[in-house]
This record gives C-alpha cells, sequence and structure tokens, in this order.
C-alpha cells in the first residue's frame, strides 16, 4: 500500500495546503511551465483497499478527460510493487505530477498537499521507496492514527470517489481539456 503521513510527504516545508478550489490553480500554474504532452501523472495506489483507491480512481479519471500520460488506473494500479518498474520507463524529458493518498489530522480531512516537489510513498510505514514527482498532490482522505491500514480499509469510499474527481477535474480544466462536457462528467462523479 502506498500512503502518506502529511509529515512524511516531502522533504521540506513547500507544500501548502488547499481546499478543491486550489487544485485547477495548481494545474494552470504547471500548465504555463510544461505542455500537457510532456506530462506523466503517476497516480500511486491500490484498488485493493478503499482509502489507497484514490490514486488509481484519479487515474481512470484522467484517462477519460483524454490526459495521454498516465500511470496508475483501477485496471492498471501503480502500487509498491511496481513503482519501481513504472516510473522508470517514464522519458527522461516529461515532467512527472504524482498523486496519492494520505492520512492527516482531523481537520484536515477533506484538504490536499500540494507541491512542487516529490511525495515520498509509504515512509509512513517504513517502506523506502523512491520519491515521485516534480509536483504532487496528496489528498488527506482519513484521520491518522495507530492503525493506518486498519483506517485505509475503513475509508469512505464515497469520500475517496469524490477526492478523485475532484483532482481528476481540476487537471482536466488546469491544463484546458474542459468543457460542457467535462463539467457535466463532473457533476455525475461520484453518483449521489
Amino acid at each position: 500500500m502506498s500512503f502518506q503521513d502529511p509529515h512524511h510527504i516531502r522533504g521540506t516545508k513547500r507544500s501548502k495546503q488547499m481546499n478543491a478550489q486550489g487544485l485547477t490553480a495548481f494545474f494552470r500554474q504547471i500548465h504555463e511551465s510544461h505542455p500537457l504532452d510532456k506530462i506523466t501523472f503517476v497516480c500511486i495506489g491500490t484498488d485493493r483497499s478503499t482509502g489507497d483507491a484514490l490514486g488509481p480512481l484519479t487515474g481512470s479519471e484522467l484517462v477519460l478527460y483524454g490526459v495521454p500520460n498516465v500511470i496508475g488506473t483501477l485496471s492498471s494500479p501503480c502500487d509498491a510493487h511496481n513503482l519501481e518498474s513504472a516510473i522508470a520507463e517514464i522519458p527522461a524529458d516529461h515532467t512527472v505530477v504524482a498523486v496519492d493518498a494520505c492520512l492527516g489530522h482531523p481537520g484536515s480531512v477533506g484538504s490536499y498537499l500540494l507541491s512542487d516537489e516529490p511525495l515520498l510513498p509509504a515512509r509512513s510505514v517504513g517502506r523506502m521507496l523512491p520519491a515521485v514527482g516534480h509536483y504532487s498532490v496528496a489528498a488527506v482522505v482519513n484521520v491518522n492514527g495507530p492503525r493506518p491500514y486498519s483506517t485505509l480499509q475503513m475509508t469512505s469510499l464515497y469520500q475517496v470517489m469524490s477526492m478523485a474527481g475532484q483532482i481528476a477535474y481540476a487537471a482536466a480544466e488546469g491544463f484546458g481539456l474542459s468543457g460542457a462536457e467535462a463539467e457535466a462528467r463532473f457533476k455525475l462523479w461520484p453518483l449521489a
């Protein structure tokens, strides 16, 4: 499983906690410096844990919006078992945006930690996976506690799907892929 403790997401304090509205501005800023065809989204997680499914759900939505380079979808998750081989295949001239779920303080659930630095997958559980991304989005899906794996298993699917939909929609908006069709799709995600 890949998930974060917000205190172990990045090496410095350059991350910003944002609500969903801050996501679009974050992706627009990336788009100003990098064309979409030279960006690879690495959406980390597994479809075998509700809380950790944020990455694959986001990746699948990004593909549906027309994002050309996405690693980590529901049909082909990018988790601790294949992360290193997946990132080794990313072209050297691509900018990487990493997306992952994390656990945090009660007041931060539902927010996003955005950074122009990599995230460090699974550090909070003692795994030493490589840092991922030139930019990163960590979605705080639930409260951190003494049993993080159990917490992820019991995380609300609605919460995770809502946050994944918000990330994908904001990326589509930020990279100019949205329109009436994208907005209609987002309004249906997740199903009420």
